[in-house]
């Protein structure tokens, strides 16, 4: 029976065994209550519509269908609305800024200590932000520094020089000249602010424009 003290909480986690390893993890602590689960999405409004949680702690990438920005946006978004931790695996500036710019009260990942997982539910409750201070200088850097404007073309390229690919290998694969290859490396290292194909890699990475 939850208490007036009791943080009730919704886990939403697309697979079934991380799902009950956090609702597991959760339960152990005194403060908090499960009160819902949820494998998908959408499924996941209903059952916060129905169990009105203080906190829904949700993974980022949740199969087909509304992922975590979108369960938060869409939560934060009823009365009364309650507070969203994000806990994934995916720690890229992109995602983390998406994710605080729909909401989300924290940003954990799965590895983190098990105490600071359910510390965090309880900030979060209380209206506090869970953001370690490498995270938040992260998510301040990416909101202050332009979003580059990739082409499908370059995005393809640069992915593939992320496998490991060089020029050569690019342009016999995408059916171009080797020449046009290098073009849009010039064009990619200008727009990213970089000199070097690893670091071009790199920058895409953090914002998300290639896995």
């Amino acid at each position: 029976m939850s208490t007036r003290s009791t943080v009730r909480v919704v886990v939403v986690e697309d697979h079934p065994v991380t799902r009950m390893g956090v609702v597991a993890l959760l339960g152990q602590d005194e403060r908090i209550e499960v009160v819902g689960e949820a494998g998908a999405g959408e499924d996941a409004l209903a059952v916060v519509a129905r169990e009105h949680p203080d906190v829904v702690v949700t993974d980022l990438r949740l199969g087909d269908g509304l992922d975590g920005v979108g369960v938060t946006s869409a939560v934060r978004g009823t009365r009364p609305a309650p507070a969203v931790l994000v806990l994934t695996t995916y720690d890229t500036d992109r995602d983390i800024v998406r994710a605080v710019e729909a909401g989300a009260a924290g940003y954990l990942l799965k590895d983190a200590d098990p105490a600071r997982i359910t510390d965090a539910v309880i900030r979060a409750a209380a209206g506090g932000t869970v953001l370690s201070p490498d995270l938040a200088q992260r998510v301040v850097a990416r909101i202050s520094r332009p979003q580059a404007d990739l082409s499908a073309r370059e995005v393809e390229i640069l992915a593939a020089v992320a496998r490991g690919l060089s020029n050569r290998e690019i342009a016999r694969a995408l059916v171009i000249s080797e020449a046009t290859v290098k073009t849009h490396l010039v064009h990619v290292f200008t727009k990213l602010d970089v000199d070097s194909r690893t670091a071009a890699v790199a920058r895409a990475r953090e914002d998300g424009l290639i896995p």
